[in-house]
């Protein structure tokens, strides 16, 4: 190849650098900086070649191994502990490469980079841009906006053609455990199995609306991307429809006891609602109602709960009375000795009888993982075959193997196994 003189027009100017032995060169344009990086925090499940990712000066950018990456072999270094990084700023991206050395920028004259040949199989071509050749060193030119920008139909889809895709879940990955652990810090809700797919899906639409700026950085953030997580009719009786669909899944014809467990009542409305349901559909039975709460407020006011007639429509009709005051009704005494209203904390100790239905709407997420567990342990327990269990409306069993899903027209509800 011909030599650059002093006469040639140096129109471009690359980072070197070199991968098993060989030279390569990346465009400086696309090149935000040069390091040395010794701590890398792993991403689980994560593709090989993503070593995890890398606080650059409070950005978090995903690290890639581009030797592993292209399936070269990698050369110890004596201080192994500290990487050879270039810094990548791409459309829409940045990101960090590891080397096996970093060389010096150099500049050519375009004119002299010549196209890939068959001659460097260790790369697809199609990842090359050019070959250049400066002061006795050949210098393969990657195109790392196609490399790292790359989007192939999924039956063609290489190693090479996925990384955009990887980065991209990568970062997501990053973005969305930040939210997490701002919900716990400002709301105390947890992240689990319970309602990690919701988290995923309102995360897509929570960065349609906010970009690049996905982030929680106070409680009404945090409250803002809570706000359709919480099931309908939340603090306040439910309506007819919603009763009936829940109702639907009860047995026709049960008789004898019917023991209920309704953790995080709050000031009464759901069990009330909870009981005119169950008396509606199965007259017959004998209800019993354990309602819990560990608001003492709200538990307490519970018994005595006044209901505005407006408000419960005809499913609590035939259930209410008027009562002493002018403060509205209040319901009949065959649903207040239905339920039992205690100040309890889900977390500790219960004793309860076989279950034949549990509504726990909207309150496992605010459970600690680890008390996650030990109510679905308790549920495990003490619930009965072909029982019901009612979660919140974006919520799911931590075991779903042992449970049967039914559904009404959106409402599902969970049959023990």
């Amino acid at each position: 190849m011909e030599q650059t003189t002093e006469h040639t027009r140096i129109d471009f100017k690359m980072v070197t650098f070199s991968l098993a032995g060989k030279d390569y060169g990346i465009d400086i344009m696309k090149v935000k900086e040069i390091s040395k990086a010794s701590k890398c925090t792993y991403v689980p499940n994560a593709a090989p070649f993503v070593k995890g990712v890398h606080n650059l000066r409070g950005d978090i950018i995903s690290v890639i191994d581009l030797r592993i990456f292209f399936n070269l072999p990698i050369i110890e270094l004596e201080n192994s502990g500290t990487e050879n990084v270039i810094i990548l700023r791409l459309e829409g991206l940045v990101l960090a490469v590891i080397v096996d050395a970093i060389g010096k920028v150099i500049g050519i004259a375009s004119e002299n980079i010549q196209p890939p040949y068959p001659l460097f199989r260790d790369i697809n071509d199609k990842y090359i841009s050019g070959i250049v050749e400066n002061e006795g060193h050949q210098y393969l030119i990657l195109d790392v906006e196609r490399i790292f920008g790359s989007e192939e139909p999924a039956e063609t889809r290489t190693q090479e053609s996925t990384v955009s895709t990887t980065i991209g879940t990568v970062k997501e990955d990053i973005d969305i455990g930040f939210i997490e652990e701002t919900l716990i810090t400002f709301l105390s809700f947890h992240s689990s199995p319970v309602n990690r797919e919701w988290i995923r899906s309102r995360f897509a639409l929570w960065k349609n609306q906010k970009g690049n700026d996905v982030q929680l950085t106070n409680e009404h953030d945090a409250r803002t991307f809570l706000a359709s997580f919480t099931s309908p009719f939340s603090g306040t009786f439910w309506s007819g429809e919603y009763a009936e669909k829940i109702a639907s899944f009860l047995l026709d014809g049960q008789a004898g006891n019917f023991n209920v467990w309704n953790p995080g009542c709050g000031s009464g409305h759901e069990s009330y609602s909870i009981a005119c349901m169950v008396k509606s559909r199965l007259p017959s039975v004998h209800l019993r109602i354990v309602a819990q709460d560990n608001d003492l407020i709200r538990i307490s006011t519970a018994p005595g709960l006044v209901v505005d007639q407006l408000s419960p429509g005809s499913l609590y009709d035939k259930f209410l009375t008027r009562g002493e005051g002018k403060g509205g009704k209040q319901f009949k005494k065959e649903i207040k000795d239905a339920i039992f209203f205690e100040f309890h904390d889900i977390t500790h100790d219960n004793s309860l009888p076989k279950l034949d239905l549990v509504v726990l709407r909207d309150t496992v997420s605010y459970l600690v993982p680890e008390r996650q567990n030990y109510v679905f342990s308790i549920l495990d327990d003490v619930m009965k075959p072909g029982s019901l269990l009612v979660l919140g409306s974006n919520e799911e069993p931590l075991n779903p193997e042992f449970w049967d899903k039914v559904e009404n027209s959106g409402v599902v509800a969970y049959k023990k196994k």
